[in-house]
């Protein structure tokens, strides 16, 4: 009976043994794969955020073009205030620029 004991027991640490190296195996395809995923995920997202940021300058240039062309406006049919409204704010702008 002792006999069978100890091949049993050879035999289960030689199962383990090799169980390990499947499992070690498996672990570095796994994270190879999350690796990739990782990557793959990095990359999406930089994508989104660069057409997001596109699509906002975007927004805001037409914004700005915008009032660019009702100031324009404005200036045409009423020069008189547009000339005070423009001295108030360099007033203003001088006082604050004065002050220390």
């Amino acid at each position: 009976m002792a006999k069978d004991v100890t091949t049993t027991k050879a035999l289960s640490v030689d199962d383990i043994s090799v169980q390990l190296s499947v499992l070690k195996d498996d672990i570095a395809s796994l994270t190879s794969t999350m690796a990739d995923l990782t990557k793959a995920k990095s990359a999406e997202a930089a994508s989104t955020a660069k057409s997001t940021a596109q699509d906002m300058a975007n927004s805001g240039r037409d914004k700005a073009l915008e009032a660019q062309k009702t100031a324009e406006d404005f200036v045409r049919t009423q020069p008189t205030a547009a000339l005070g409204i423009a001295a108030g704010v360099g007033f203003i702008a001088g006082l604050f620029a004065t002050r220390r």
